[in-house]
C-alpha cells in the first residue's frame, strides 16, 4: 500500500523517518557541508538589508552633522514679531510640544538695531538686546562679571570704550540695564548651540557688519522690562527650537519628522484660532536631511540587490546539490521505502528531517553573524528595528526556500527513478553542463553593464545630492570577473582532459599530481571558478570602495589646498604684520593672481610644503618646490601646471617672464587649471602689494586659525575646510555599496577554501590507498607531500592569478566612472593593491599547506590492508 502526502503524517512509529536526525550523523561531512551552505546564503540575504539599512543610519548621522542641532525638531521663527503676541505664542508653542513627546521649547528674541546706544558718554554704538533659554549664559564665555540681573556685553567693545562691570548704559535718554558681565564675542562660525542664532548673535565685524555688539540680558524678566520700557512695537527675530537628540535611524527620523509636521500644524491651528495667524511661522529643518536618508537606503538596496539574489540562488544551488549528494548516498534505502509503499513526498521530508536541523541552524547562525559583523563589513551606522524584522524574514524565506529545495530535489528524483522508471546518468548530465556556453550568457550580461557604465558618469551627476544608481552599471564587475573565472574554468577542463597525454614519469611527484587533478576535473574547475571569482570579486569591490574614500580625501585637498584656507588682508602676505605665534609652524601664506590666463600662485615652498595638503603630488612634483627661488636672467622659475598649447609664459601684473621648471597636472587650489606656481622671493614688495588676494594655509583646525587671525584684527571674508568644502554623501554611499561586493567575493572565498578542504576529505579514502601504494614502491614522504603541493599549489595558484589580474584590471576600468565628483579633479583612481595582493597571496600559501598536510596525514594514518578491502 503506497503512503500518501496526507498519511504521512500519521506514520509516528516510522523509523527511519523518527531516527533521521541520529542518522544523519554517520555522514558528519554531508551534514556541515549543509549547514554552512545555508549559513552563507543567510548570511548573505540578511546582509543585504542589513547594509542597505546601515547605509541609512550612516546618512542620517551624516546628516545631523550638517545642520544645528536645535534644527532635527520643528522651528518656529519670523521676524517682526509683536512683542505681546510674544507670550502667547511662547505658550501655545510649550503646550502643544508636551503633547507630541518634545522637550522644553528653546526661545532667542532679539531686539531691533538700537542705534545710537550711550556708552561712557558715547552715543553711537550701534546694539541689540537679546535672551535665549535655557541657559543661553552658559554656553557664554564670561570674562569678567556674575549673572545678577543686567547685561553682558561683547569684550571687543566693552575693550574699546573701556566700558567695565557696572556701566550703564542708555537708548535715547531710556536708562538700559546695567552692565553685570563681560563676554568672549561669538565668532564667525559658532559654536553648535549657536549655530541657529547666527545672524542675530554673531557680530561679523570682520565683514563690515554695521552692528557693533549683542548685548544678553541674564534673565527673561530683564529683557521683558527693558522691551516695555524702550516701548518696541515688535522683535527683530522670534526663534523658537527644541535640542533633541539626533536620529540614529530612518525610523527615528521619520518618527522625528512626522512629530514635528504634526507640531507645527497644531501650533498654526492653535493661533489661527487666537487670532494670530501667520504671526510665526513653523518649519521642519530636518525634512531634506530625512529625504536624503531615504534615497541612500534606497539606493544601497538597488544596487546590491541583483549581487544578493543572485548570491540566494547560488545558496539554493548548493542546497540543491546536497540534496542531490545525500540521494546516492541513501538511494538503496529509499528504493526500500518505496518498495514499501513511501511516496515521492514521504521521501523528500526523510530528507528534510535528516538535514532539516543542521541547516536550519546554519541559517540562524547566518543572520546572527550578519547582524553580529555589520560594524565590520557595513557603513557606519545603526539600522533600525523595522529593517531588522525584514531582515529576519528574508533569512526565513531562504531558510524555507531551502528546505522546500531539498525536499522537492529528493521527491522528484525518487517520483522519476521509482515510479517512472528514469534513471538520469550525472556524467552524461555533467558533459552537458560543460557544453552549455555560459561564460557567453555572462559576457553578454558583462557587456550590457559596460554600456550602462559608459554613461554612469554623466548619469551619477542629475543625483540631487545622490548619484542616480543604475544596478546593471554596477553588476558588470562581477559578472566580468565571472567571465573570465568561466574561461579559465573551461581551459582548465580541457587541459586536463588531454593530461592523459603528458609522460613525466621522470618527475613522479609532478605526474601523480597531473593524474589526481585529472581524476577530478569536475570538483577542480568548480573550485577555480569559485577561488577566482571570489578573488576577483574582493579585489574589485575593495578597489573601488578605496578609490573613492581615497578621491574624497585628494579632492578636498586639492581644491581646499590644506585642512585649512581662509583668505585675509594683504598685510599679512606682504609681512607688514607677521603670521599669529599660535599659527607659525602650521600655517603658510599664499597669493593668488589672475589676469593673463593662468592662475598664478605665490608660495613660500618650504612653509607650502610643510604645511599645505600636498598628497596629492608626486614625490617628484613635490621635489619642483625647491627649485622656485627669485627671478634670474630668463625670468621667474615657476612650476607650471596644466600645461595646454594656449598657456603662455606671461605672467600678470608686470612680472617678469615664467621660466617653467618641471610640469605638474595638477596643483592645490590650482587644480588641473593651467597656472603657475611661483616663489615670493621672487616679487618685491610692490609686487607682493599689488597681489589681489591673500590667503593662510594651515593645517590647524578652521576654529583655531579663525581665532588667531580675529585675535589680531584681520578680517576674514571666506574660510573653507576639508570636512565642509565637499558634500561626502556621494562617495559614501559608493563606497558603501561595494564593500558589499567586497562582503560578497569574502564569503566567496570561504566557500573556496571550503570547497577545497572538502574535496580533500571526500578523496582521503583514495588519496590514502594511492598514497599507500607509491609509498610502498620506493616514494619518499617528502616527495609525496610535494605532489599533493604541487596538485593544490597549481589550482590555488591559478585562482589567485587570474582573480588578482581580473579584479585589479576590473577595478582599475571602473573606479573612473564611479566617480561622484568628476567635474572636480583629480579622478578617482584604484589605491595601492599591493597590500591586498600580498594577503591573498598568503591566504593561498597557508590554505595549501594546510590542504597538503591533511591529504599527506591521510596517508600515514591508513592501515593499507583495510584500505584495500574497502575497495
Amino acid at each position: 500500500m503506497r503512503v500518501s502526502w496526507g498519511q504521512f503524517g500519521r506514520l509516528r512509529v516510522t523509523k527511519p523517518w523518527r531516527a533521521a536526525p541520529r542518522t544523519a550523523l554517520s555522514s558528519p561531512l554531508t551534514l556541515i557541508v549543509a549547514a554552512v551552505t545555508a549559513l552563507l546564503a543567510c548570511f548573505l540575504g540578511t546582509a543585504a538589508v542589513l547594509q542597505s539599512a546601515a547605509a541609512g543610519g550612516a546618512t542620517v548621522a551624516y546628516q545631523s552633522g550638517t545642520v544645528c542641532p536645535d534644527e532635527y525638531g520643528p522651528v518656529f521663527s519670523k521676524n517682526g514679531v509683536p512683542v505681546s503676541a510674544v507670550p502667547a505664542v511662547l505658550d501655545t508653542v510649550r503646550r502643544h510640544a508636551a503633547t507630541r513627546g518634545f522637550s522644553a521649547p528653546v526661545a532667542g528674541m532679539y531686539t531691533p538695531v538700537l542705534v545710537n546706544t550711550d556708552f561712557n558718554g558715547a552715543p553711537y554704538y550701534k546694539v541689540v538686546l537679546g535672551y535665549r533659554e535655557q541657559a543661553g549664559l552658559d554656553h557664554l564665555t564670561m570674562l569678567k562679571g556674575s549673572r545678577e540681573p543686567g547685561v553682558w556685553l561683547g569684550e571687543v567693545v566693552a575693550g574699546a570704550q573701556h566700558i567695565g562691570v557696572g556701566a550703564r548704559p542708555s537708548y535715547h535718554g531710556t536708562a538700559l540695564p546695567p552692565v553685570t558681565g563681560l563676554y568672549a564675542d561669538l565668532l564667525d562660525p559658532p559654536p553648535r548651540w549657536w549655530c541657529s542664532q547666527q545672524r542675530s548673535a554673531v557680530v561679523n565685524r570682520l565683514a563690515n557688519d554695521p552692528l557693533d555688539s549683542v548685548m544678553f540680558a541674564t534673565d527673561r524678566k530683564t529683557f521683558d522690562d527693558t522691551v516695555r520700557a524702550l516701548g518696541l512695537p515688535g522683535l527683530s527675530n522670534l526663534h523658537i527650537s527644541f535640542y533633541e537628540p539626533p536620529p540614529t535611524t530612518v525610523s527615528a527620523a521619520d518618527d522625528l519628522l512626522a512629530r514635528s509636521k504634526a507640531l507645527v500644524e497644531d501650533v498654526r491651528t492653535d493661533l489661527a484660532t487666537q487670532g494670530l495667524a501667520n504671526v510665526v511661522i513653523g518649519s521642519t529643518p530636518f525634512q531634506r536631511s530625512t529625504e536624503i536618508s531615504h534615497e541612500a537606503r534606497d539606493n544601497v538596496l538597488v544596487s546590491i540587490l541583483p549581487l544578493a539574489a543572485i548570491s540566494v540562488l547560488v545558496g539554493c544551488a548548493g542546497i540543491g546539490t546536497v540534496a542531490l549528494q545525500w540521494y546516492q548516498r541513501r538511494q538503496p534505502q529509499l528504493r526500500l521505502l518505496s518498495a514499501r509503499g513511501s511516496g515521492p513526498a514521504a521521501l523528500g521530508m526523510l530528507a528534510v528531517a535528516e538535514l532539516g536541523l543542521p541547516i536550519l541552524l546554519g541559517g540562524a547562525a547566518g543572520a546572527f553573524l550578519a547582524r553580529l559583523l555589520l560594524r565590520v563589513y557595513g557603513p557606519p551606522g545603526d539600522p533600525d528595528s523595522g529593517s531588522e524584522f525584514s531582515a529576519g524574514l528574508v533569512a526565513a524565506g531562504v531558510l524555507g526556500l531551502a528546505l522546500i529545495l531539498l525536499a522537492g530535489v529528493v521527491a522528484i528524483r525518487a517520483h522519476r527513478e521509482f515510479e517512472l522508471g528514469r534513471i538520469r546518468r550525472g556524467r552524461g548530465a555533467t558533459r552537458l553542463l560543460m557544453f552549455v556556453p555560459w561564460e557567453l550568457a555572462t559576457a553578454g550580461l558583462g557587456v550590457l553593464g559596460w554600456n550602462r557604465l559608459v554613461d554612469y558618469g554623466d548619469a551619477s551627476k542629475l543625483g540631487n545630492p545622490l548619484p542616480q544608481v543604475d544596478p546593471l552599471a554596477l553588476t558588470y564587475p562581477v559578472f566580468v570577473v565571472l567571465t573570465v573565472g568561466l574561461l579559465a574554468a573551461r581551459l582548465a577542463w580541457l587541459a586536463l582532459h588531454a593530461s592523459h597525454r603528458a609522460r613525466l614519469w621522470s618527475r613522479p611527484a609532478l605526474q601523480l599530481a597531473i593524474r589526481r587533478l585529472a581524476s577530478a576535473r569536475a570538483p577542480v574547475t568548480g573550485v577555480l571558478v569559485i577561488g577566482t571569482l571570489a578573488i576577483g570579486t574582493l579585489a574589485t569591490g575593495t578597489g573601488i570602495a578605496r578609490g573613492q574614500e581615497d578621491a574624497l580625501r585628494t579632492k578636498s585637498a586639492v581644491f581646499v589646498g590644506a585642512e585649512t584656507r581662509i583668505d585675509t588682508e594683504s598685510t599679512l602676505g606682504m609681512g607688514t604684520i607677521p603670521m599669529p605665534a599660535e599659527l607659525r609652524g602650521t600655517s603658510t601664506i599664499v597669493g593668488e593672481l589672475t589676469g593673463t590666463g593662468s592662475v598664478v600662485l605665490v608660495v613660500d615652498p618650504a612653509a607650502f610644503r610643510r604645511t599645505a595638503a600636498t598628497e596629492a603630488l608626486s614625490a617628484d612634483a613635490k621635489a619642483l618646490l625647491d627649485k622656485l627661488g627669485p627671478a634670474g636672467g630668463q625670468g621667474i622659475p615657476a612650476i607650471r601646471v596644466g600645461h595646454t598649447r594656449g598657456q603662455t609664459a606671461a605672467l600678470p601684473y608686470g612680472l617678469a617672464d615664467a621660466a617653467p621648471v618641471g610640469d605638474v597636472p595638477m596643483f592645490p587650489i590650482i587644480g588641473t587649471n593651467p597656472g603657475y606656481v611661483i616663489s615670493r622671493a621672487a616679487l618685491t614688495g610692490s609686487q607682493l602689494y599689488s597681489v589681489p588676494k591673500w590667503s593662510v594655509l594651515s593645517s590647524a583646525p578652521m576654529s583655531e586659525v579663525s581665532a588667531a587671525l580675529s585675535k589680531i584684527g584681520l578680517t576674514q571674508p571666506n574660510r573653507i575646510s576639508r570636512q565642509t568644502a565637499l558634500d561626502a554623501l556621494p562617495f559614501y554611499v559608493v563606497s558603501w555599496t561595494f564593500s558589499f561586493v567586497a562582503l560578497l567575493g569574502t564569503v566567496l572565498g570561504v566557500v573556496a577554501v571550503l570547497a577545497l578542504l572538502v574535496a580533500v576529505e571526500v578523496r582521503r579514502r583514495q588519496n590514502a590507498l594511492a598514497g599507500a601504494l607509491v609509498l610502498r614502491m620506493g616514494m619518499r614522504p617528502r616527495a609525496l607531500l610535494a605532489s599533493h603541493l604541487m596538485e593544490l599549489g597549481a589550482l590555488s595558484g591559478l585562482a589567485v592569478v587570474v582573480g588578482v589580474v581580473c579584479g585589479v584590471s576590473v577595478a582599475g576600468l571602473s573606479v573612473s566612472r564611479f566617480d561622484p565628483a568628476t567635474f572636480l579633479a583629480p579622478r578617482s583612481e584604484l589605491p595601492d593593491l599591493a597590500p591586498f595582493v600580498l594577503m591573498v597571496c598568503g591566504v593561498g600559501v597557508l590554505v595549501v599547506a594546510l590542504a597538503g598536510w591533511l591529504a599527506v596525514r591521510s596517508v600515514r594514518t591508513a592501515r593499507t590492508a583495510e584500505l584495500i578491502r574497502a575497495q
